[in-house]
């Protein structure tokens, strides 16, 4: 089954790759490395999920938040590939807007990474690290970013 088939096994689809909101592009490819800039949790009219974990939502909702923002990553990764079984992920930055006595920011980041393995399969499974950040840009609940290989 083809990482795609999988997606639609699971009841998912693909997000239109986000176009930049700033003088960045939403990736860079370096030989067969592929740089994805960091994205957030978008909703499919375009607007963004926000909140504090640990005040406006709890480390489950942010698990979800997490799990939208690898959607919208493998779209840009597709969209560098081509299609997703020439993808491998490598490392992955998950950054949470946590209250800064919330601690479970491994939980929230989960969510990205299990839906880049039940995906991607071993091509998914990644070195990562997920932090707490003070604030994200326009008060984002999770932004991700990473870094893939490109297999011929």
């Amino acid at each position: 089954m083809t990482p795609e088939e999988k997606l639609a096994s699971m009841g998912l689809e693909l997000p239109r790759a986000p176009t930049p909101v700033g003088n960045y592009v939403p990736f860079k490819r370096d030989g067969n490395t592929l740089y994805l800039s960091g994205q957030g949790p978008r909703r499919p009219d375009g607007s963004m999920h926000v909140g504090k974990v640990g005040r406006d939502l709890t480390w489950e909702q942010a698990y979800e938040h997490a799990r939208i923002t690898g959607l919208g990553l493998l779209s840009v990764a597709k969209l560098a590939a081509g299609e997703l079984s020439r993808v491998e992920v490598l490392k992955v930055l998950g950054m949470v807007n946590g209250i800064p006595e919330f601690g479970d920011h491994p939980k929230v980041i989960n969510g990205c990474s299990d839906l880049f393995v039940a995906v991607l399969g071993d091509r998914g499974r990644h070195a990562r690290s997920a932090v707490g950040m003070g604030s994200l840009p326009n008060g984002i609940s999770v932004e991700v970013e990473a870094v893939m290989r490109i297999h011929d």
